[in-house]
């Protein structure tokens, strides 16, 4: 078995973990008498393991399809929030991110195609004075574009992971995130290439109505691994 499969399943079992912990973490989450949330989040946690376990198995059988694709070193701010209740205040996020091509690919002519991605990412969140970790793994990302990468456009939503939710005024509401990213990159001296990618994190109201996310504008610097798309 190869050295990417292996960092897959690793940087997925992580994920899981720490998964796990955020769905206890609503499990025992309360605000006054409501304990109605206590017991949906009850019902709700062990499907969501069971699915998580399915995922990783299905993720775990096509391990050996996985192609190792680029590395992004990402920088970026936050601007007005464009989904959901506006944030309380600035951020900004710096990360690593890996991205890796998935067996299923579609050709549209002779040089374009449609392609699958998994991507994860980690790095850290700053605002209001207080730094955090922040971890994400799009296990699905679709990706338009052509072939020798001059230009690709794509879309992925997945889940992240905040060492602390609380940043001044803003609380994110709990450690685990929904990630929505879409982007467009462009491969333009060899392996070397840019990129920029709007992410936005938010817990669907998960954890309650008061907690807010954060909508994130990243510019990147990209490193190809292979010479050919």
């Amino acid at each position: 078995m190869g050295i990417l499969p292996i960092l897959m399943k690793t940087m997925l079992r992580l994920f899981s973990t720490g998964l796990i912990t955020a769905f206890r973490g609503l499990i025992f989450f309360t605000k006054g008498d409501s304990m109605g949330r206590v017991r949906i989040g009850a019902r709700l946690c062990p499907g969501a393991l069971i699915g998580l376990m399915i995922f990783m198995a299905a993720t775990s059988a096509i391990a050996e399809g996985f192609r190792l694709e680029s590395l992004n070193v990402r920088a970026g701010l936050s601007g007005s929030s464009v989904i959901g209740k506006d944030q309380q205040t600035d951020f900004n996020q710096v990360d690593l991110a890996l991205a890796a091509r998935l067996p299923w690919e579609w050709s549209v002519g002779s040089d374009w195609l449609f392609a699958t991605r998994a991507l994860t990412s980690a790095g850290a969140l700053h605002g209001s004075g207080e730094t955090h970790a922040v971890f994400t793994l799009v296990p699905f990302d679709v990706m338009f574009g052509r072939r020798d990468g001059l230009i690709s456009i794509d879309m992925g939503v997945g889940g992240a992971l905040l060492t602390d939710s609380k940043f001044g005024d803003q609380n994110f509401g709990g450690p685990f995130q929904f990630v929505w990213t879409f982007g467009a990159t462009s491969r333009l001296f060899g392996p070397l290439g840019v990129g920029y990618h709007f992410q936005h994190y938010s817990d669907a109201t998960m954890y309650g109505p008061d907690s807010r996310g954060v909508d994130l504008h990243l510019l990147e610097l990209i490193y190809w691994f292979d010479t050919g798309r």
